[in-house]
């Protein structure tokens, strides 16, 4: 029975890392499709590839996700499964709705919230989720918006004598090094949450003995996020490269390399922020720095609703998921 719920538990965490693939690969290529830097087609292919790529990059994050949110007493297969499962409801909902929310935090929020259930809030590492979780959350999109629009600032002083279209141009092939380091960093921070998620499994299963992640693992997650983006998130995709402000490629640029800086630097320390959040608050760094009314801001308004709703939102599905199982 115990191994049956381990093979479901992976499955929905390859579910799972899928969800994530399409729901967030508008974090990697928004900017450059709506730049006209790649096609579409191009940019997601060259996306799936940079995402499965960036897996590779250490496991810092996993094990934060692992054993850094909820102590070991605090999960078991249910738990995993019920995280699991409120984590793809939100994701799913919200890619209906086009809102670019973050899977990382509908997944902690949801093993935070099985794990109560399943025990009670002492098991809860406050310190862990403050400092790795919380705190990041809100200066993320921060650091996102400070970072690129002194970024921008730079650029536009340097360049404000050259002619717009030897501008685009230049700064559309850049993007395809920066929008290539941004894929690249969202598979480095976003695969290993889902590669932390399997080997607590393991661990559970007694499988293994102490958190380390299998390269198989990290194969297979790998694997289910680049097949997720290589699909693609296109609702959310139009908000994040067109509804927010209206991006041209030296603001793609700007916001993308700005972005996989934060990402890859969080992603050393084992800090598992929201790829949305960050290039979220680039993209609005790049478009105020040219024009404070070009953001559109009732929409940006929104989606910080979404980000303040995704944890306790994903608690509350896992923990009402775990209740209803364990009393059936």
């Amino acid at each position: 029975m115990n191994y049956i719920i381990l093979i479901v538990a992976i499955l929905f965490t390859l579910v799972f890392v899928y969800t994530n693939g399409f729901h967030d690969s508008a974090n990697a290529i928004a900017t450059v499709v709506f730049t006209r830097a790649l096609s579409p087609r191009t940019a997601i292919l060259y996306g799936t590839c940079l995402n499965f790529l960036g897996a590779f990059f250490g496991i810092q994050v996993a094990k934060t996700i692992g054993v850094g949110i909820v102590a070991a007493g605090g999960i078991n297969q249910t738990v995993i499964l019920c995280a699991l499962l409120g984590a793809i409801i939100w994701n799913i909902v919200t890619w209906f709705y086009g809102l670019p929310s973050s899977s990382s935090h509908a997944l902690i929020g949801g093993l935070i919230g099985a794990a109560i259930m399943h025990a009670n809030i002492n098991i809860i590492n406050m310190h862990g989720v403050t400092y790795k979780v919380i705190i990041p959350m809100i200066l993320s999109p921060v650091l996102g918006i400070i970072i690129t629009y002194i970024f921008m600032k730079f650029l536009i002083k340097i360049f404000r004598a050259f002619c717009a279209k030897k501008i685009n141009k230049s700064f559309g092939k850049l993007q395809l090094i920066s929008s290539g380091l941004m894929a690249f960093s969202h598979g480095a921070n976003d695969t290993q949450k889902s590669m932390g998620i399997i080997t607590i499994a393991l661990i559970n299963f007694y499988a293994l003995k102490t958190f380390h992640v299998p390269i198989w693992v990290t194969i297979i997650c790998a694997s289910g996020m680049a097949l997720g983006t290589m699909i693609g998130g296109w609702r959310i995709i139009k908000t994040m490269g067109r509804k927010i402000t209206r991006l041209k490629p030296m603001d793609g640029f700007a916001a993308e390399t700005s972005a996989a800086s934060i990402l890859l630097f969080a992603s050393h320390l084992g800090i598992p922020v929201s790829t949305t959040h960050v290039i979220s608050g680039a993209i609005i760094g790049a478009g105020s720095a040219k024009r404070f009314k070009a953001v559109n801001w009732r929409l940006f308004g929104n989606i910080v609703f979404a980000w303040i709703l995704t944890i306790p939102v994903a608690m509350l599905l896992s923990g009402g998921l775990y209740f209803l199982l364990k009393n059936l």
